[in-house]
């Protein structure tokens, strides 16, 4: 399929909740290979559709195998009372990773691209993954996550980044009523 751009923190669309995917067809299929190959291209170990700025609740996530693997529509939950340290960053804040508590295990139902119902179990950097970018389903940067002190050396080091005086794409307001929803 292709490699897209990654929006970058700034973005509105990464503060957005992102909605439900209701039809599940051949442009659904084509977005999840896209945020495939550009997760791989990226390095990363999983990409949020926001971060492609496309505000549909799908990640896609590398497994405990490196096989590449997606959720739709995902709700995450037990989580394990065990938690773990560890570093964690993000694509769409490139090359800045900080020290985040998360629960060691967690358990993720969704669908897949043919909307049948999918589970995955993740532990330790899985379990990371999918918490991660179910976050960013909900507006949610795991800066948000960090406590007071680590957040405040992540906000000086996003100043501190070459990417974070670039530009950010402009949000473009419909001037036509939205199923009801007025100016």
């Amino acid at each position: 399929m292709s490699v897209r751009d990654i929006r970058l923190l700034g973005d509105p669309v990464l503060r957005t909740v992102a909605d439900p995917v209701a039809t599940f067809d051949r442009e659904l299929r084509r977005l999840v290979d896209d945020l495939a190959d550009t997760m791989r291209d990226a390095g990363g170990v999983g990409l949020a559709a926001p971060q492609l700025g496309v505000s549909l609740r799908i990640f896609t996530y590398l497994d405990d195998s490196d096989e590449v693997g997606h959720l739709i529509n995902p709700v995450l939950g037990p989580f394990s009372e065990e938690m773990m340290d560890g570093e964690e960053g993000c694509l769409s804040l490139p090359g800045l990773a900080f020290d985040l508590r998360r629960p060691e295990r967690v358990l993720a139902v969704g669908q897949n691209s043919h909307g049948d119902p999918v589970t995955v179990e993740g532990s330790g950097i899985l379990s990371r993954c999918l918490q991660h970018e179910t976050d960013h389903l909900d507006g949610i940067l795991f800066i948000d996550r960090l406590d007071k002190e680590t957040k405040r050396a992540a906000m000086k080091a996003i100043r501190e980044a070459e990417w974070s005086n670039e530009p950010k794409p402009a949000v473009k307001v419909s001037p036509h009523p939205l199923f009801g929803r007025g100016r």
